[in-house]
């Protein structure tokens, strides 16, 4: 075999993987890169009330979108709840985590407790807590007032101040579970002889998850973080089977803020800026986060 055989061999051997490539390529440009193209070119087009787009109308929607006031307390909504939810939720996980990695009767049955919140519809677990806040009905009202906390019930989702603070609560609560199990996962593959050997050095628990524990799990934290800024900043079914976005959208989110543009308000051009404005704030997220994170793993290495 001469050399010109040899080296149109090897570029066969090299484009032989990228073939087994092309179904998944294709399959990411029709259901990922297509939509967010059209996403784009709808943003920037005028949408008639039926659906249809009659042409280019520059940055008439985004100026729509600025000018309104409701945009920016959406936005505002949006950062606290998925700041709160992803902030509180990783801080109880890390517990959690490390407490389910220890040897304790019945620790199989506490992590398949651990995963019935996350493996329930979040609309089935969104609707049982709107109907423990209720007014009339609901048990939070009952408990209270038996142990003597309060007098009389409070309209728990009739305000803002009281409305938003449970649903976050129950974004925590549907979010631990996920993020537990894969702090969890990231404690199991830390060798045990590092923890031995930090005790015959004299360290205490707090110096071991300090300088073993947690730059162990930066990964594991990255990807938590990461998916959950991700699911967390997108989330519609908590906010809208438990209060809709109101009173008068002081708890609307981004999602259910374009939903009620898209198909209450007939403002498709205008639901679409605001889908835009979210994904590149999530992709300039995940792309500065996971570059810090990155960074940092090379400078201790």
């Amino acid at each position: 075999m001469n050399a010109s055989q040899t080296a149109a061999s090897k570029r066969r051997s090299n484009l032989l993987p990228l073939l087994w490539l092309v179904p998944s390529m294709l399959l990411i440009a029709v259901v990922i890169v297509y939509p967010i193209y059209e996403l784009f070119i709808i943003s920037f087009s005028e949408i008639s009330m039926s659906g249809i787009r009659k042409g280019y109308n520059g940055l008439d929607n985004y100026r729509a979108l600025f000018a309104d006031k409701t945009f920016f307390t959406v936005v505002n909504n949006t950062f606290v709840w998925t700041i709160a939810v992803v902030g509180i939720s990783t801080i109880l996980s890390l517990g959690i985590a490390n407490l389910l990695n220890q040897k304790f009767p019945g620790r199989r049955l506490v992590r398949s407790a651990l995963i019935i919140p996350w493996s329930v519809s979040l609309i089935i677990t969104s609707v049982i807590w709107k109907w423990i806040l209720d007014y009339n009905y609901g048990v939070l009202n009952l408990i209270l007032m038996k142990l003597g906390l309060i007098e009389e019930n409070i309209y728990w989702l009739a305000k803002a101040s009281s409305s938003f603070p449970a649903m976050i609560w129950v974004g925590i609560m549907v979010t631990i579970p996920f993020t537990s199990f894969i702090l969890l996962a990231g404690l199991q593959s830390i060798s045990k002889d590092l923890y031995e050997s930090a005790d015959v050095d004299g360290a205490n628990g707090w110096q071991r998850f300090v300088h073993i524990t947690l730059p162990l799990l930066r990964n594991p934290l990255t990807v938590s973080i990461v998916l959950n800024t991700i699911y967390v900043f997108n989330s519609f079914p908590i906010i809208w089977s438990i209060t809709k976005g109101d009173p008068v959208n002081k708890t609307d989110l981004v999602t259910t803020y374009l939903y009620k543009l898209a198909f209450q308000s007939n403002k498709m051009g205008e639901a679409a800026a605001v889908s835009v404005i979210s994904f590149i704030i999530l992709l300039v997220f995940a792309i500065v986060y996971v570059s810090l994170s990155l960074r940092k793993e090379e400078e201790n290495e």
